[in-house]
């Protein structure tokens, strides 16, 4: 495939290099003289494993060539990738200039190009980016319309500093954010022959996982350095205790905890994050992030209050009230505290779950729930019709999977704050379903 890459940074010439040694024929874009003479003789503008070898290689060969004609580039290409910089502004927020600019660029290079051309954005953006900035750059400067006239696609780069060329050639996946289905066909070209999975999906989504997949990097860095220090101020190597927390590939390295749903609870996590603040405060180890998670839990709580007040409705059922599905532990269950706060706010409860009896509660478990919700025996339902009866709002924690069709039948006609995953075919009967993380 014939393409052009604008902008020359690292992603760009890490791009741009491997794209040529899998027989593409790339032409790089930048405004920087000294960039543009480095490549013509051969040379790597960036330092990074294995990269100068492969510059010199294509350069050589005729497949990577440098350019600041922008009309030429496009007008060569049948696809552009754009990977310029989106650096940090003082607020935060990051500066899309340079994206603005070379969209409305690339846009008036269209403009006097006949063939149809693939715009496929690299560079990290928030979500909305792509559809709300760069397309309508593309469409003003090129007198064209996205889908008829070009195509634009969101391909984010997972490469590492230092071994970004073995990043390239084996992604863990390659996801191309479409803005309509089909228009990420060529980009999905560019990667045939790696062995990768390929997703396709909305533009949104793909903006938006470049960003959650940097922003848990950066919490696992922070995790492992906080129990690091608290384990050396226990007299302990931190170390070995993160080795073999990352040896559990089932529960910690996995994809196990990391479906957005409800907040956690239960009688393990709480109280061992407060556990771990409390040792920090004792020994003076500072640990900002594993005293954040409680503050973060009690903020999704908080969401899901407001999710329910927010239908105008007073009238609620509630189905699950452990704080997992399949078991009666009460013991700081989030559903308990969304129970007691939606009393407190006035609201008239039905609540079941099937694996809760009153007369069954013992110890701790009957303890808790009687400081929590002293008169929970009057707000019991003995089945999903009768706690559902009269309710126009339905708040769906959690079910047994045995139970998904009933739930489905008691939710019929009704507004669903879902917390979990909803059973199939509840969408489509509810009066409206809501969740709280979708």
């Amino acid at each position: 495939m014939r393409v052009s890459v604008f902008g020359m940074g690292y992603v760009g010439v890490v791009s741009g290099a491997c794209l040529a040694g899998r027989g593409h024929e790339v032409i790089g874009v930048d405004v920087s003289k000294p960039k543009l003479d480095m490549l013509r003789a051969g040379q790597s503008p960036i330092v990074e494993e294995r990269i100068d070898a492969l510059v010199a290689e294509t350069v050589a060969a005729g497949r990577l060539r440098a350019t600041d004609d922008v009309d030429a580039a496009v007008e060569q290409s049948e696809l552009s990738l754009v990977s310029v910089g989106t650096p940090s502004q003082a607020s935060g927020a990051p500066d899309l200039s340079a994206l603005r600019a070379v969209a409305g660029q690339i846009g008036a290079a269209l403009a006097r190009k006949a063939d149809r051309h693939v715009v496929v954005v690299r560079s990290t953006t928030p979500p909305g980016t792509t559809r709300d900035v760069v397309i309508p750059a593309l469409e003003a400067a090129s007198g064209r319309r996205c889908g008829t006239g070009f195509d634009v696609a969101y391909n984010p780069e997972f490469l590492r500093e230092g071994s970004s060329v073995r990043d390239f050639e084996a992604p863990p996946f390659t996801v191309i954010g479409e803005e309509r289905p089909g228009a990420g066909d060529r980009c999905a070209a560019l990667y045939e022959g790696i062995d990768a999975p390929v997703f396709r999906v909305p533009l949104e989504v793909a903006e938006a996982l470049k960003y959650a997949c940097n922003a848990f990097h950066a919490a696992k860095v922070a995790f492992a350095n906080e129990i690091g220090a608290l384990a050396r101020a226990q007299g302990l190597d931190g170390r070995a205790v993160m080795d073999l927390l990352a040896r559990d590939t089932k529960l910690n390295a996995s994809a196990a905890y990391l479906k957005p749903g409800f907040a956690f609870g239960g009688s393990c996590l709480p109280k061992d994050v407060r556990a771990l603040s409390a040792e920090g405060r004792r020994l003076g180890v500072a640990l900002p992030l594993l005293d954040s998670l409680l503050v973060s839990n009690e903020r999704h709580l908080e969401r899901a209050v407001r999710m329910v007040l927010d239908t105008g409705e007073r009238d609620v059922a509630l189905l699950g009230l452990a704080f997992k599905a399949g078991t009666d532990d009460l013991r700081e269950s989030p559903l308990v505290a969304l129970a007691e706060r939606l009393l407190g706010k006035g609201c008239r409860l039905r609540i079941h779950d099937r694996e809760v009896s009153l007369a069954r509660l013992l110890g701790a478990n009957r303890a808790f729930i009687e400081r929590e919700i002293p008169h929970l025996g009057e707000l019991l339902a003995p089945d999903l019709a009768a706690a559902t009866a009269g309710t126009p709002v339905v708040v769906l924690g959690a079910y047994p999977a045995d139970e998904a069709d009933a739930v489905v039948a008691a939710c019929a006609g009704r507004t669903v704050i879902a917390l979990c995953p909803p059973p199939a075919g509840l969408v489509e009967r509810a009066k409206a379903v809501h969740g709280i993380c979708w």
